[in-house]
């Protein structure tokens, strides 16, 4: 019991890091890592065509540790805070010279990721051994995730194009008012969704959409995965807590994915909250309502206008 819950924190630890972009060699690869100095490690591996995984307990780690560095003799946990310390700045793009060598060779289906480095000024050795990672860690990991974020920037689009046409009422009614603006350079025409979605699926989306070795995803987007992340390992505990059987996203249309922009995430620096949805106006066909602005935001916003 006690094995199986200390294997179920590390895949939740595991869930929650952010994925890294590593050069190595030859090889471009996204990974990312969790250690428990007193439990193990899990450790993940993409080269966007496969999906490489290795779970150990401190009973792995302390045979490999006899086989690889015959001449240390150290509690596993020693051997875990090294492998922390060598790994963090590599994720985090930190890595100073000299501290540690990684490379990665494949052998078969499987990936090997070797380190190089000193401990108490002797060699030390390790080899992460990963193989091909399960469908379900897969999804869990990349695909669910990843579905939750495009509902989350879908989401965000439609709030973004709801606050333009606002905007563009706002500026209707000073037109009507009898305003006129004194820089003729800050002229927008009025928002129209479906031109904008046409002209964006022409022009942007092929740079878009480009993905590359995994750079642009790790670079622009992880603050997203990890609240995405996060929000779905809330659910999970939740579920857990009540006892309730765990659905999935596709059962129902407000699963955990679709939850992320309703409810808050603890206070986290790395992870901001999106804004939670509103109604989108029902239509713009018909007369335009005319917004009622106050005396004092009109005096504010009129400056702009002469």
């Amino acid at each position: 019991m006690k094995t199986l819950v200390q294997m179920e924190e590390l895949e939740r630890g595991l869930l929650m890091q952010p994925w890294a972009w590593l050069q190595l060699d030859q090889n471009s690869l996204l990974a990312k890592a969790y250690i428990i100095t007193k439990q193990g490690y899990a450790l993940l591996v993409s080269d966007l065509q496969h999906v490489w995984h290795e779970q150990v307990d401190t009973s792995v780690v302390s045979q490999r540790a006899k086989e690889l560095n015959k001449r240390l003799t150290a509690p596993p946990e020693a051997f875990l805070c090294h492998l922390d310390d060598l790994l963090l700045p590599l994720l985090k793009d930190t890595a100073g010279p000299g501290k540690a060598t990684f490379s990665c060779d494949r052998v078969a289906e499987a990936l090997v990721l070797r380190v190089r480095s000193e401990l108490s000024g002797l060699p030390f050795y390790w080899n992460f051994h990963c193989i091909l990672a399960s469908p379900s860690l897969v999804s869990q990991h990349l695909v669910r995730p990843l579905m939750g974020m495009s509902l989350a920037l879908q989401c965000q689009a439609r709030e973004l194009a709801t606050l333009l046409h606002m905007k563009d009422l706002e500026i209707q009614d000073y037109q009507e008012s009898g305003a006129v603006l004194s820089r003729d350079r800050l002229k927008t025409e009025p928002f129209e969704e479906n031109s904008f979605l046409e002209r964006f699926m022409v022009e942007k989306l092929p740079e878009a959409c480009s993905v590359g070795d995994g750079r642009p995803f790790v670079t622009n987007l992880q603050n997203l995965y990890l609240a995405v992340t996060r929000r779905e390992v809330q659910v999970r505990q939740e579920h857990q807590g009540t006892g309730e059987p765990q659905t999935s996203s596709s059962a129902s249309p407000q699963g955990p994915d679709s939850q992320l922009l309703n409810q808050p995430e603890e206070p986290d620096s790395s992870a901001p909250s999106l804004p939670a949805p509103e109604k989108k106006p029902t239509g713009t066909s018909g007369p335009m309502q005319r917004l009622q602005l106050s005396k004092a935001k009109r005096k504010k916003l009129r400056g702009l206008f002469s």
